[in-house]
Order: C-alpha cells, then structure tokens, then sequence
C-alpha cells in the first residue's frame, strides 16, 4: 500500500514541477507578459482568495520534495535473498549465498577442478544453478560436466529440499601452467 501511494505522490510532484518549469519556460521566452506577472504576484501578496491556493500548492510540494528526500537517504531494510520456505513448525529461510556456497562444494568433489565460481536463480521450477569452472585439461570436459551436473543438484536437493530445475557448467578456461625445466647437473 505504502508503495502505491509512494508512486502516486510521485506522480503528483512530477505533475507540478512540469507545470511550474512550462510556466517558468513561458515567462523566460515572453510568451507571458511582465504585467501579466506582476498583477499575479500583487494578487497573491494583496488578495487572500489568491494566497491560499498558492500557499497551499507550495506546501504541498514542499512535503512532498521533504518526503522523497527523506525516502532517499534514509537506510533501507537491506533484505538477503533467500529462499522462504513454510514447514508446520515455522518459516526458513535459506540465503542464495548458502545454495552458492553448497554447490561449490558439491562441485569442487569433481576431479580434475581447479577454480570454481557459482550464480543461483530462483524461478518458479525450482533454481537455476550456474557453475563457472577452470579445469585441469587432463580429464575429459563431459564426463567431468555431467558428474558435476548431478554431484551439485543431488547435494542440493538432499541438503535443502529445495527442487533444482537445472545447473548449467561452463568452462571458462584450462588451467595454464608453465612448462618446467629440469636443469641438468653434471
């Protein structure tokens, strides 16, 4: 609720800096005269038929303008992502930083793995899980993908009970090492 009357005051205080820069656009370009001007300035400073409603608009921005400034500054609930889950007991709560570091675990047991890194999406299948990993080069790269495939989702749904819709592998390199020399003693 807080937010749809957030947007709507927003609306409003985008309405009336609009109006208020065409009017200033008008008057910087002559299309309003300098008597037109001055007679409304007398009638808001003389006549207090025409000070309320001015009064009342300046206000109104001024709340509003304090409103949103407040709104930017203040600190916002710096919510984790999580995956909420209802059991009979309670709730939980389960961090995507977890489910990451679960499936680089479950990766890592994969042999021939060097550097490992992991993003978790959550939709409405279950979690998309994207592991990024530099290898040794000596393993063959699908029968190392595949174990590490079903390594990470069988670790995740046993550990969690969370459903995994997919986990994606992507070989990013090979681990470069630099050739060695054995110098010869004599």
């Amino acid at each position: 609720m807080v937010k749809v009357l957030d947007k709507f005051l927003l609306f409003l205080l985008s309405l009336i800096v609009i109006i208020v820069a065409i009017v200033a656009l008008f008057a910087a370009f002559g299309w309003i005269s300098l008597g037109s001007t001055q007679q409304f300035a007398e009638h808001v400073y003389r006549d207090f038929d025409y000070a309320i409603p001015f009064i009342a608009t300046a206000a109104v921005t001024a709340l509003l303008a304090l409103r949103f400034l407040y709104i930017s500054v203040r600190r916002g609930k710096a919510s984790i992502p999580s995956i909420d889950q209802r059991t009979e007991f309670g709730d939980i709560r389960i961090s995507l930083d977890t489910v990451e570091n679960l499936s680089l675990k479950a990766a890592s047991r994969s042999r021939g793995v060097r550097d490992l890194r992991a993003r978790v999406k959550v939709n409405q299948a279950g979690l998309e899980i994207v592991i990024r990993a530099i290898v040794d080069g000596e393993t063959p790269i699908p029968g190392l993908t595949e174990e590490m495939q079903a390594n990470v989702k069988s670790h995740i749904q046993d550990i969690t009970g969370i459903p995994v819709a997919f986990v994606s592998v992507f070989i990013a390199n090979i681990q470069q090492s630099a050739p060695t020399f054995k110098s010869r003693v004599e």
